[in-house]
């Protein structure tokens, strides 16, 4: 195609919604014609099958005896120089400022300076990381001399510009979604090993970290099943879990509550819902949400971080202070008490999902900000793709 790009991208390659977002974003690209190597520690979980234009380069980390611990920074940095070089990568695309930008800005001084980087913050970077002083001048230094910075919301550009007193322009590129993946399914067979007819089933998918506030789902979910026939669906694992089979058990709900684990493919689980709940305390932008938004299934959530720039209240979902379990119970019974004021609130979240978070949309964004720091010129198919988009 005219305007090819070689696009190296670094991320988080296990589950978590960077990792998410980072890998469907070179997926989009490589359909697009662009060529795309992933050089990270293991294959990325959402690759799987063999994708056209598309390479992995695993970073193999040099265990030797002098190293204390295992140098997988350098090691990483090497790779990236390596690959760039050997491929003729044009620019970097990495996620989260440390390690993977000031591992990039490593390669880039030593590849050269038409080596361009790009670096996406989603959050914990920002949020955590920048708290911690020993941290905070790297952070700077990272996104700084990067050739471009991006953010998935608004709420994370001010925290950024706030705690690191970054003046640099930071795009807002907000997460997306993959409409052909995330839609409405027929799961009526399914839902029925899940619940009675009768039933209606709330959901939440986490990696049950104490900032996700997952005991508040539980006791959400008493609240709303004491007056409203309900399941839950826990989806994945994290330090929180057990905490949370106990208090299940506590509130007398092994019955009405099923864990889930892991699931790499949750856009089936997510039909089965009839309510997504996501209680957290920090929420850069609630990629779950979006999720649960595009397979037409109404949010329940904590009014924190970037979620209300995803979640319209009142429209789309519904929020509610951090902790405040009754609010949240009293939403969920609102929305499935009334069946006109759900089937309202469904289809503007489909809409929503499929226009403002629409992965033409935001991949047509990343791609202007890749041709801008190149310094090159816009294909005409994009040009036309971004008038259209507005």
């Amino acid at each position: 195609m005219n305007g090819r790009l070689k696009i190296g991208i670094t991320c988080y390659p296990t589950l978590g919604g960077s990792g998410v977002v980072a890998t469907e974003l070179g997926k989009l690209l490589a359909e697009k014609g662009h060529e795309v190597h992933f050089i990270t520690h293991s294959m990325p979980f959402r690759l799987g099958k063999f994708h056209k234009n598309i390479f992995y380069h695993e970073v193999e980390v040099n265990d030797y005896y002098v190293f204390k611990y295992p140098p997988y920074d350098l090691s990483l940095a090497s790779k990236l120089a390596q690959v760039a070089q050997l491929e003729g990568l044009d620019l970097l695309h990495v996620h989260y400022a440390i390690p993977h930008a000031v591992c990039a800005l490593i390669a880039r001084q030593m590849v050269g300076s038409q080596l361009k980087v790009v670096t996406t913050l989603h959050g914990t970077d920002i949020t955590v990381l920048a708290h911690d002083e020993s941290l905070k001048d790297l952070i700077r230094y990272a996104i700084n001399q990067s050739d471009a910075v991006t953010a998935v919301s608004e709420d994370l550009i001010r925290e950024t510009r706030e705690l690191l007193a970054i003046e640099k322009p930071i795009d807002l590129a907000y997460n997306f979604v993959d409409k052909r993946v995330y839609y409405p399914r027929d799961v009526e067979k399914l839902r029925r090993e899940f619940a009675h007819p009768h039933e209606k089933i709330l959901i939440h998918i986490s990696n049950f970290r104490p900032v996700k506030r997952v005991l508040d789902v539980v006791e959400t979910f008493s609240l709303v099943s004491k007056d409203i026939p309900s399941r839950l669906l826990f989806v994945g694992e994290g330090p929180e879990l057990s905490k949370v089979h106990c208090k299940v058990k506590e509130l007398g709900l092994l019955d009405k509550v099923t864990f889930c684990g892991k699931q790499d493919d949750v856009a089936q689980l997510l039909s089965l819902a009839d309510v997504m709940l996501l209680p957290s305390e920090k929420e850069s932008f609630g990629l779950v949400a979006l999720e649960a938004m595009a397979c037409g299934v109404p949010t329940i959530a904590s009014n924190a971080g970037g979620i209300p720039e995803l979640i319209t209240h009142g429209e789309t979902g519904f929020l509610a202070d951090i902790g405040d379990t009754e609010k949240m119970a009293a939403y969920v019974k609102l929305l499935l008490n009334d069946e006109k004021l759900y089937e309202t609130v469904k289809k503007a979240c489909l809409h929503r999902a499929r226009t403002t978070f629409c992965n033409e949309r935001i991949m047509a964004q990343y791609e202007e900000i890749y041709y801008r720091v190149l310094e090159r010129e816009l294909p005409e198919d994009l040009t036309n793709k971004l008038t259209c988009l507005g």
